[in-house]
Order: structure tokens, then C-alpha cells, then sequence
């Protein structure tokens, strides 16, 4: 079995990440890694890679326990398929997952960061829970169990969602902590949920009926970073050592208040910048009428006409125009 030590921590989780948003998995190393550890697995499949950033840490630790890696993505990013092209040892579908989940062979680890809604995490769940040998679930982790996505759907294909799982969608729509509805300015998603909470919505409210509907699964939330889910049976050989690592995190009230905290912020950031961009905007609009109007003829004769008329001194120049472009 290999140890975390092994694993060199020292990276920046916020290298690709410019904005600091904390969205990628690999903010969450330091608990993911020491899981792999403990289930001593062998086998390990991402779901929603991306761009890679936790596909090369998984390789990284790959290389010392000597597992194998798979990584799902229907639209993999330029990054996620380069590494596939320098790593024979990563096994890149480029498939929707519940079109690969249900024909690959069972893994030790599924990771599922896919899409954000409770139908496809739903159904991840059940395809995973019926390719398991026997009724051998595998440690399952799961990322964006906490706000926004833990009780609102997001989409990246709604017409791909059965009409009767899907909630309805504000276009565009911006979320914030606290509003259960759609705020301008706020955090901006393409297909998410009109409404926040109810039944059957969100990725949380679908983990939650996975492992209410079955005996003998236990679920942690460490609420850090939208929310690390951990799925585990309580019978597993190493289900103590799972339970050890994630109980002092789970629904820990002080990480909740930090992440509560660090949430709002990165939202307000947000409708601070949206606000700054529209401020923009109207200047730069504003400015280019007054560029016109120094262009203008018609400016220049009505100049002209206001200087006889104030003996000397117009009412407006252009000079005046230009001193207001320059401030």
C-alpha cells in the first residue's frame, strides 16, 4: 500500500485556477489522498476530469501504489488530452458517463465531479452500485455537495435530462448564498435551476436518497470548497480506516462557517466585478458620443454660434469635451 508521504503535496492547487475559485478537487488533496491510501485501491476512475488537474495528481499516486487510472470527460479539455497523450498509463473515455459507467469494469475508487444535477448523479450512483461485484460498493467520492449545487440542479445539456427530472432553468442565472432564487450580477451558470431546494434537486438531495434507499452505506460531508461527499460501505475491510480520516471533517461546524464565509465572499466578488464591468461599459459609451461630437460639424457651428452670442465665451467647447474624456 502506498502512503500519502509519498505524494508530493507541495503543488499549487490554485495554478490553473486564477480566480482562487477553489473548484477543482485537488483544493481537497490532502483528504483525497490519504482515501486512496486506506482503501489500498488498485483502481481508480474520474468522472468529469476536465482539464486534468486531479487526473495528474491521481497519476502521480498512481505511480507509487501501482493502480491504474481512468478519466471520463465527453469534451475533455486541451490540457486533460495532452496528459493522456504523454501518459499510456491513463485511460482517457471521452464518453458521457452514463454511457461509459455502464459498460467499464468495476473500480476499487469513482470519483464523480460531473454534471451538477440529481438525475445524472442518480444515475452514476446506481450504474456504479450494479457493476460492483456482489454488493461490494466501491469508496465512492464526490465533489459539490455543498452550496451551490448541494440542492439546486445544474445542467450542461437540459434537453438530455428526462423532462420529468429536470427543474426549471433561468439562463444565465446568478446565484448567491442565502437566495434561494436568481440574483444579476451573482455567480454565473448557463442552465441552473430557477429554485434552490425541494425534491429531487440538487447533487446532495441525490446522495442522500442513494444511500437512504440501501442498508449498510455510511455518507460524510466535509463542507470545504463546495463540499467533498464520501460514500462508503460500513462492511468494506478498510471501512474503519475511511471512517477515521472523515469523521473529525464531517459536517464539521467550524469548516462550515469558514466555507459559509469563504462563499460569500467569492459571490460578492462577483456582483462587485459584474457591477465594475457595466460602470465600464457606460463609460465607454459615454465616451465615444462625446468623440463624436468633437468630430461634429454641427458641434463646431453651434460653438461657433454660442460665442457671438456669449461675446467670447461659449456655454459649451469642445475643450470642455475633452477635459471631461480625460478625467
Amino acid at each position: 500500500m502506498s502512503s500519502s508521504s509519498e505524494v508530493d503535496l507541495t503543488f499549487d492547487p490554485f495554478e490553473n485556477d486564477p480566480g482562487n475559485l477553489g473548484v477543482s478537487l485537488v483544493t481537497l488533496t490532502e483528504l483525497i489522498v490519504p482515501l486512496l491510501d486506506a482503501v489500498g485501491a488498485k483502481s481508480v476512475v474520474e468522472v468529469g476530469a476536465y482539464a486534468g488537474d486531479l487526473t495528474a495528481l491521481l497519476l502521480q499516486w498512481a505511480q507509487r501504489s501501482g493502480a491504474r487510472v481512468a478519466a471520463i470527460d465527453p469534451s475533455p479539455q486541451p490540457e486533460l488530452v495532452r496528459l493522456s497523450e504523454e501518459r499510456a498509463d491513463l485511460e482517457l473515455v471521452r464518453e458521457p458517463s452514463l454511457q461509459a459507467l455502464g459498460r467499464m469494469e468495476p473500480y476499487d475508487v469513482v470519483v464523480i465531479d460531473g454534471d451538477h444535477n440529481y438525475y445524472t448523479v442518480s444515475e452514476e450512483l446506481r450504474l456504479v452500485a450494479e457493476r460492483a461485484p456482489g454488493d461490494s460498493l466501491p469508496l465512492v467520492i464526490l465533489h459539490d455537495v455543498g452550496w451551490p449545487h448541494a440542492r439546486r440542479d445544474d445542467y450542461f445539456a437540459p434537453e438530455l435530462i428526462p423532462e420529468e427530472y429536470r427543474q426549471p432553468t433561468h439562463e444565465g442565472g446568478g446565484l448567491f448564498p442565502g437566495e434561494p432564487g436568481i440574483r444579476d450580477g451573482a455567480l454565473p451558470y448557463r442552465f441552473a435551476a430557477a429554485k434552490e431546494g425541494g425534491p429531487r434537486n440538487g447533487v446532495l438531495t441525490a446522495v442522500e436518497d442513494f444511500v437512504a434507499a440501501r442498508d449498510g452505506l455510511s455518507l460524510a460531508v466535509v463542507p470545504a470548497f463546495y463540499g467533498l461527499g464520501v460514500v462508503w460501505p460500513t462492511d468494506a475491510p478498510w471501512a474503519e480506516a475511511v471512517a477515521a480520516i472523515v469523521e473529525p471533517w464531517d459536517r464539521n461546524p467550524l469548516v462550515e462557517r469558514l466555507e459559509a464565509n469563504r462563499v460569500y465572499h467569492v459571490a460578492t466578488t462577483s456582483v462587485e466585478t459584474g457591477r465594475l464591468e457595466e460602470e465600464q461599459k457606460h463609460r465607454a459609451r459615454k465616451d465615444e458620443v462625446l468623440r463624436r461630437l468633437l468630430e461634429s460639424r454641427s458641434f463646431a457651428l453651434a460653438e461657433w454660434i454660442s460665442r457671438l452670442r456669449q461675446r467670447g465665451e461659449p456655454a459649451f467647447s469642445k475643450e470642455d469635451v475633452r477635459r471631461v474624456l480625460s478625467d
